[in-house]
């Protein structure tokens, strides 16, 4: 019987040989960028190693542009990039499918919607947003909040682990909360574990008590997802304090092998 683990190994280092070959990032670029960026600082050597492959592969898959003539360096794509990839270091590439293209703003950008009342009646509301990720669309992103998560981390905020967790989220068609979890993981213990954290959180907000966690993940069980990730990478002891399901559930997702 074939061996189709080892075939696919091989031909994932195949392919990622190529890559490198194209996009492998300058020593003194990735060293410039990757010693700053906080969410880094818990790698070692080997992941950090990993990470670089992985985001040869992000620049090669995905484009990174600027909007309204931003001029978008190679710094600034490996920053986007490599955060990025942190999400899937160790699950794989094949939790990014389905899109291909980052959009850079300078600041924060106006973005028009239209919503539906409870009656019917559909409005046109305008945001200021300083991050976005469509489903099946692009991932959109203000730089200067790129850059400042990045190098000045404030707990549980990080906009490019926020915007690209809802990549994951939207994997199977709908952004819900629910990301493609691994083979060996519970569905029924990862929604019990948020929806009891969730449901924990909207009864604190309406009652108008003080949280630990931002109120902005009372929003919708795919918010309350992508804001977890955030605390994830950012501040594990304020979530693992509060919501130790749910930490235990993000370890499981983003830091366990995957089983062979």
């Amino acid at each position: 019987m074939r061996n189709y683990f080892a075939l696919g190994t091989a031909l994932w280092r195949w392919r990622m040989l190529r890559i490198l070959k194209r996009h492998l990032v300058p020593h003194h670029i990735w060293q410039s960028v990757t010693r700053r960026v906080l969410v880094f600082r818990e790698l070692d050597a080997v992941q950090m190693a990993h990470l670089r492959e992985m985001t040869a592969w992000f620049l090669d898959q995905k484009s990174i542009t600027g909007a309204q003539g931003l001029d978008v360096t190679l710094s600034m794509r490996v920053t986007v990039a490599a955060q990025a990839c942190l999400l899937i270091l160790n699950l794989g590439v094949e939790y990014f499918d389905g899109w291909v293209e980052v959009i850079l703003y300078r600041g924060a950008f106006r973005v028009n919607h239209a919503q539906m009342d409870n009656i019917g009646v559909i409005h046109n509301e305008t945001n200021i947003l300083t991050g976005e990720s469509w489903l099946r669309g692009p991932v959109i992103l203000s730089w200067d909040e790129v850059d400042r998560d990045a190098y000045h981390c404030k707990a549980g905020h990080n906009v490019v682990l926020h915007e690209f967790a809802h990549k994951l989220d939207s994997l199977n068609g709908v952004m819900n909360g629910m990301p493609l979890l691994r083979r060996d993981m519970s569905q029924k213990s990862w929604s019990d574990a948020f929806c009891g954290a969730y449901n924990a959180l909207c009864m604190q907000v309406e009652a108008g008590e003080s949280t630990y966690i931002n109120r902005y993940a009372a929003t919708s069980p795919a918010e309350f997802y992508a804001v977890l990730s955030e605390y994830f990478f950012t501040a594990p002891e304020i979530l693992k304090k509060f919501c130790p399901d749910v930490h235990e559930q993000l370890t499981l997702l983003y830091k366990q092998p995957v089983s062979q």
